[in-house]
């Protein structure tokens, strides 16, 4: 017998069709006003102090779950999407932020990037290298700055300036979820001043200094299961950014440079994000599975 909830697909017209759709649209709103009014119950609750409300450990596990049960015609893109303009738009509802993005490497892949993980409604402000982001964050009260993973040579040991206790920090890359042919899948770091609540350490990042390039480092840095991200010239040295498991501690890179005859080291955490989440599998028909 035919469940009398469900339409009779035998019989629906175009206008059924149409009226289900608007109905559908009309219950989506309806839902967002709604969160609206628990984000404004939430101000009340937390107040407004001005700092970052940006939960990047909670909203990379909000779009991993989003993307992971996501299936039917709807291109994961566009789900994300959605998702990421909802998320951030509240977001800055709760405290007003700014996202300063290092346009050095050109403008279009990064704006892209910020358009499509924070949408139109927070202010986009363009600097040309990552020193004048991170200054830019650092003299804010909760901006967001977005730097490539991979700086440029040529911007110098920008990451340096995240070492220190109040300095600002990597917390967060985008974006939240890796695929083949992501829309706005240029891998950026996300830096903000120190957040009340802890980011994910899944990832910790280091500035590790040394005397000059040495053979030995990526074999040493690789041994504690470290990726060098980017390296520069730094102080009459070298300084090398460098991604890990958060189990591992600053003070073994040193010790495993030294032991593996790369001179005298240095090194200090900068930041930290959540582990990468790689999907792959057909979500929507966005892309073919990996084989």
């Amino acid at each position: 017998m035919r469940d009398a909830a469900l339409p009779n697909t035998d019989t629906e017209t175009l206008e059924d069709l149409r009226a289900e759709i608007d109905r559908i649209d009309r219950d989506m709103h309806e839902l967002l006003m709604r969160r609206g009014e628990i984000i404004d119950r939430l101000i009340a609750v937390k107040g407004r102090n001005g700092a970052s409300a940006f939960r990047p450990d909670r909203e990379a596990q909000m779009m991993r779950a989003l993307v992971s049960r996501h299936c039917g015609l709807l291109p994961v893109d566009t789900v994300e999407g959605v998702w990421r303009i909802i998320v951030s738009t509240f977001t800055y509802m709760q405290a007003e932020y700014s996202v300063h993005a290092d346009d050095s490497g050109g403008d279009a892949a990064m704006r892209d990037s910020a358009r499509f993980h924070f949408g139109f409604t927070v202010p986009y402000v363009t600097h040309h290298g990552a020193g004048a982001v991170v200054a830019a964050v650092a003299a804010s009260k909760g901006d967001l700055g977005m730097v490539r993973c991979s700086g440029a040579q040529e911007e110098g040991a920008w990451w340096t300036r995240l070492a220190g206790e109040d300095a600002p920090k990597v917390i967060a890359r985008l974006p939240f979820v890796e695929r083949p042919n992501h829309p706005a899948g240029l891998p950026v770091l996300i830096v903000a001043r120190p957040l009340a609540e802890a980011a994910s350490q899944d990832i910790v990042l280091h500035a590790v200094s040394l005397p000059k390039w040495s053979h030995a480092a990526p074999g040493a840095i690789g041994a504690l299961a470290g990726e060098i991200l980017s390296a520069a010239p730094h102080a009459g040295g070298l300084s090398l950014l460098v991604a890990a498991p958060g189990r591992v501690a600053s003070a073994q890179f040193v010790e495993e440079l030294q032991r593996a005859g790369a001179g005298r080291a240095e090194a200090a955490p900068v930041g930290s994000h959540a582990a990468r989440f790689e999907l792959d599998q057909a979500r929507g028909g966005v892309f073919a599975p990996r084989s």
